[in-house]
């Protein structure tokens, strides 16, 4: 017999985050969060997305022992001032019995029938800056701290209660020695002579924090266009700023401004923290924080995280200012492999960015959609 139980306190909470790290227990693909911030990720007293999102969090119990479990989410924004009439999933792990997910998944169902929502779609978080999309290919590669990680039968399950396919996602890497420096540098200087822009590089975390609320103002125009695009408020933006940037390297981040100081491009890199966050278990002391640390300034490996440029200045080369800047402090730290965040199939922009790298597909990733 498999029980549902709502979660409500912050111990249930705990208990919920802590399940995957038993499901996954001896995987060496899996990458474990820092458990505080999970954590506070379903605080409403801590993340300010619940001024525009309601969650609630379900386990499946069998036998006195947690056997799944989901978010169920309904992001208000979207529902009211764009119209979109769905319900999120999130946060979805599950054993091999489909039993189990489809109690899990009949949940998420009978929370949107009740607010009159027409279709179910997950895994996804609240919105952009949240993890996405169930593993379908790439299994034996390790994950990274931005992205869910899952076995096979995920994909198995959804299917056999009904799901479609409702967003596909690409995860592409390339070897940093197939990047061609003299060109980007070459191309980067005659665009920044060509439209008289300026390439701003930092040293210090400090020195990023004045920009980067015109950075997301900048991410709203890029990304705007996107069929997955949810606003971001002001508040949810100070909650990334404490989140991310502080263990962000500044030297991987860069700007471009135009002749007014005003910025047209942004890029944001992180190194990989996959084999220290493994090595933290999900805990930053005693000894998480020094392997993160040691990640963040040793890291041979790298994410591109985001990467924006505005409207007016699409298809006009400025990437390659970007590429330029990037080049010039991978070249300087040995860095290896570059490895590229989720990246929906359609958005034939970005890859038309990438294409010089040879990059390969190691991994793929969909989002599921059930009508109600």
């Amino acid at each position: 017999m498999i029980q549902l139980k709502e979660i409500k306190t912050r111990k249930e909470i705990k208990q919920f985050v802590l399940f995957p790290f038993s499901l996954y227990k001896g995987n060496k693909y899996w990458v474990p969060p820092i458990i505080n911030d999970e954590i506070n990720n379903f605080d409403s007293n801590v993340n300010p997305v619940f001024e525009h999102a309601d969650a609630r969090l379900f386990v499946a119990i069998r036998n006195k022992k947690i056997v799944g479990r989901i978010a169920v989410i309904i992001n208000n924004y979207e529902v009211e001032k764009q119209g979109i009439k769905k319900v999120r999933f999130g946060w979805f792990e599950v054993i091999d019995d489909i039993e189990v997910t489809k109690v899990l998944i009949n949940k998420a169902k009978e929370i949107g029938k009740e607010k009159g929502l027409e279709y179910v779609e997950g895994p996804v978080g609240f919105n952009n800056l949240d993890k996405t999309g169930v593993l379908t290919e790439g299994f034996d590669h390790i994950g990274t701290m931005i992205t869910w990680y899952n076995l096979p039968y995920y994909k198995d399950h959804l299917e056999q209660l009904g799901f479609v396919k409702e967003k596909e996602y690409l995860e592409n890497k390339f070897e940093f020695k197939n990047v061609n420096a003299k060109k980007y540098e070459k191309a980067g200087n005659l665009i920044q002579r060509r439209y008289n822009l300026k390439e701003i590089t930092f040293t210090n975390t400090k020195d990023i924090m004045p920009y980067v609320d015109e950075m997301f103002e900048l991410f709203s125009k890029t990304y705007s266009k996107l069929s997955t695009y949810v606003p971001i408020s002001n508040a949810q933006i100070e909650f990334f700023k404490k989140k991310y940037i502080s263990f962000i390297n500044p030297e991987y981040i860069k700007f471009v401004v135009d002749s007014e100081n005003k910025m047209v491009a942004f890029s944001i890199v992180m190194p990989s923290f996959s084999k220290a966050l493994q090595k933290a278990k999900g805990k930053l002391f005693p000894f998480g924080l020094f392997h993160l640390l040691r990640a963040r300034k040793y890291a041979k490996d790298i994410t591109f995280y985001l990467i924006g440029v505005h409207p007016d200045y699409q298809n006009k080369g400025v990437t390659a200012i970007i590429f330029r800047e990037n080049i010039r402090t991978f070249t300087a730290k040995g860095i290896q492999n570059c490895i590229r965040t989720p990246e929906l199939e359609d958005n034939t922009a970005i890859f038309k960015i990438w294409k010089d790298f040879q990059p390969v597909t190691h991994k793929r990733r969909r989002t599921y959609r059930l009508n109600l």
